[in-house]
This record gives C-alpha cells, sequence and structure tokens, in this order.
C-alpha cells in the first residue's frame, strides 16, 4: 500500500475524512442547543432526552458494527454507510420545526457514527505496522481536532455572512460531508479477508484477558470523566468570561491537535501501556487542579493541560486495543471497546452532576482526580503482569 507524508495511505486518507466530517458536525453541534433553546423553545428536560438517547444509540451500535464488518470482512462499505447517514441527516436538522424533528435528527447522525467507528478504527490498525500505531492513531486524533477548530470558525463567519441564521449553517455543513463520503469512495482501500474463514460470533469468551482487563480499568477511568460541559461550567465559575469561553475552548483543541502525532510516536517509542498510565495520572493533577483552582489564569492554565492530556490519551488508547486483539475480530474488538466506554460515560455525568448539585463542584472533580487515580494504580499493576 501506498505512503502518503509518511503515513499509510488508508490512514492518511481517513484522517482528511475526519477532518472533513468533524468540520461539518463541529459546524452544527454548538448551534444545536441555542437552536432549541432560542428558535424551538424546547424545555431543558427535552434536551437532555435528545442528547440522551443520541448519545446511547451511538455507544451501543458500536459493537455491532464491529461485529458485521468481521463476519462479512468488509471495513470500507460499512465506513461509507455510516458516513453516508450522518451527511443524509442534516436536512432533518435544517428544516426542523420541533424538537421532536431535531431529535430524529440526532439520533440518525449518531446511527451512522455508531456504525462507522469500529471498522474505521480496525482498517487504520489493518493498514499500519503495529510498531507505529500509536503514530497512526495520533495523526487521525489530530486531524479529527483541526476539523473541531475549523468546523465552529466557519460556522461563525457563515453566521456574520447571513445575519445570524443557523439553518443556513446546518444547509452548508452538507458540503465537509460530502467530501468526506467522496474521499471513502474514491481513496479508501481494503483487504479482502481469505475464504472459507468462520463468522464472527460476538463474545468476550474469545478475547484476549489483558483486553477483558484493559476494559474494566478504562471504564472504571471513565466513570471519572465527566462531560466537558462541567469544564466548561467550572471554568465560568472561576471568572472566566462567557465571551472568552469559546476561545479557550478553541485553544484547547489547538494544543491537542499539535500534540496528538508527536504523543503518538512518542508511545511507540516508549511504550503505550507507560504513556497511558501518565495520562491518567496527568488527568489526576488536572482535575484535582480544578478543584482548588481560584482565579481566571488557573481555569487557562488547567484547561491547557487537559488538551495535553487528550493528546496523550484518545489516540493511545485506540492503538493500545489494537495490540490486544485478534486481526479476525478487529472490528469487533474496537466495537466492544467503544461501547463499553461510551456506556461508562452515560452515568458519570449524572454522578458528576448530583456531585456539584448536591455538594458542590469541588466533589465533583476530586471524585474524577481519585477514579484516575485509581485506574492508574489498576494499570500500573497491569503493565507489570508481562506482555
Amino acid at each position: 500500500m501506498k505512503n502518503v507524508l509518511g503515513f499509510p495511505q488508508n490512514v492518511f486518507v481517513l484522517g482528511l475524512v475526519s477532518l472533513f466530517m468533524d468540520i461539518s458536525s463541529e459546524m452544527i453541534y454548538p448551534l444545536i442547543p441555542i437552536f432549541l433553546s432560542d428558535v424551538l423553545h424546547t424545555s431543558k428536560t427535552s434536551i437532555g432526552i435528545i442528547e440522551g438517547i443520541a448519545e446511547s444509540t451511538a455507544s451501543i451500535l458500536k459493537v455491532f458494527s464491529g461485529w458485521l464488518s468481521d463476519r462479512l470482512g468488509k471495513r470500507k462499505s460499512i465506513i461509507l454507510w455510516g458516513y453516508g447517514i450522518s451527511v443524509l441527516s442534516r436536512p432533518l436538522l435544517a428544516n426542523a420545526s420541533s424538537w421532536i424533528h431535531v431529535l430524529v435528527y440526532r439520533f440518525t447522525d449518531r446511527f451512522g457514527k455508531g456504525v462507522r467507528t469500529a471498522p474505521r478504527d480496525a482498517i487504520i490498525a489493518d493498514s499500519t505496522d503495529p510498531k507505529v500505531l500509536g503514530k497512526a492513531f495520533g495523526f487521525h486524533r489530530s486531524m479529527d481536532t483541526v476539523g473541531a477548530i475549523l468546523g465552529p470558525t466557519i460556522a461563525f463567519a457563515i453566521l456574520g455572512l447571513f445575519n445570524n441564521n443557523l439553518r443556513w449553517v446546518f444547509w452548508l455543513s452538507i458540503i465537509p460531508g460530502f467530501l468526506a463520503v467522496l474521499t471513502i469512495f474514491l481513496f479508501v482501500k481494503e483487504k479482502k479477508r481469505p475464504e472459507g474463514t468462520d463468522p464472527v460470533k460476538i463474545s468476550l469468551k474469545g478475547l484476549d484477558n489483558r483486553f477483558k482487563f484493559f476494559l474494566f480499568i478504562a471504564s472504571v477511568f471513565t466513570l471519572g470523566r465527566t462531560s466537558d460541559v462541567f469544564l466548561i461550567l467550572r471554568v465560568q465559575d472561576l471568572g472566566v468570561k462567557t465571551a472568552a469561553i469559546p476561545l479557550l475552548y478553541l485553544a484547547f483543541n489547538m494544543v491537542s491537535a499539535m500534540l496528538s502525532t508527536p504523543a503518538g510516536i512518542w508511545a511507540d517509542k516508549a511504550g503505550k501501556r507507560r504513556v497511558i498510565v501518565l495520562s491518567y495520572l496527568l488527568f489526576s493533577l488536572i482535575f484535582t487542579g480544578f478543584a482548588v483552582a481560584a482565579a481566571p489564569i488557573h481555569a487557562w492554565l488547567l484547561f491547557m493541560a487537559y488538551g495535553v492530556f487528550v493528546a496523550i490519551n484518545e489516540g493511545v488508547q485506540r492503538a493500545y486495543v489494537a495490540t490486544l486483539i485478534n486481526p479476525e475480530v478487529k472490528a469487533t474488538g474496537y466495537g466492544i471497546y467503544h461501547t463499553v466506554i461510551g456506556l461508562s460515560a452515560l452515568p458519570s455525568s449524572i454522578i458528576a452532576g448530583a456531585l456539584w448539585q448536591h455538594i458542590g463542584p469541588q466533589a465533583l472533580f476530586y471524585y474524577g482526580a481519585a477514579m484516575a487515580m485509581f485506574s492508574s494504580i489498576l494499570f500500573f499493576f497491569f503493565i507489570y503482569k508481562g506482555k
């Protein structure tokens, strides 16, 4: 397979796909709460229902799409359908006249994400030398984050041109989404599975015990990793002006984008397990910082540090998963991983909200720090159990 700028063709192409798709998604996502509240006059309860259903759908579907990919021996066609479904959902939002329409849009969009995620990660792993998996997934994470930077910037420009008409943003978001689908169709190549391979069953029984233990550790950590919404609420608490929060979030994404690829390369050399443990320890330190912070400058420094954490954690964990799964069940394994992480994230935000409301924000962040520290201890012993 050809190399492009030092990356296998599929890795580079899927990086571009994520860039385009994240531009499309992030043009929309920050505006949906405003659209629901100010345009459709939706209650906060209904907004919560929409997000809960949307994220649950994506989490549950990932394991089934991974299994289907392994069973059929196909990656590209499932990825293509997943991205295509999300792009085709955009007109549902642009034409929405009630919160039910937005619910249908979010369900359809997340359905597409649930379909594509596991086979996409599997094809990246399939296309990459095991020695440079960290570099490959770090690059993919970087491109994803660059899209998250460009999307809101483009949306801001469109709002300026069209007198803050949100529907224009929703319609124009189709363009980068279409580019993502076209890029997959034209440039992604996949290896055909040898004939006569037995169908894959969804089961943890055939998976490595190390993978099962890693799923447990990662889910424990995720239970303490609350939604970024609570970080934003905390920086407001610390005196960061509302108008400055988009700039703060942009700076956070820039740090993550710049460091994700170097972090992946470093993980390939230093060891992915060691870098994951370090990321958990850094997270614990950051959340302790959020608990004791007392000034706006603390919020800025901690949010930048959080960008470093994202860079050394998310891509590296996905790269590490590839080392724990047999090739014939790679997409199934990624599906299980993403589903477990996604389902663990649901109660984490409920716990966070309850801690903040009934005890205070410090309790939320001390809880997150403790869970991360506990996860790092578990992983520390896991590292020395052998290869």
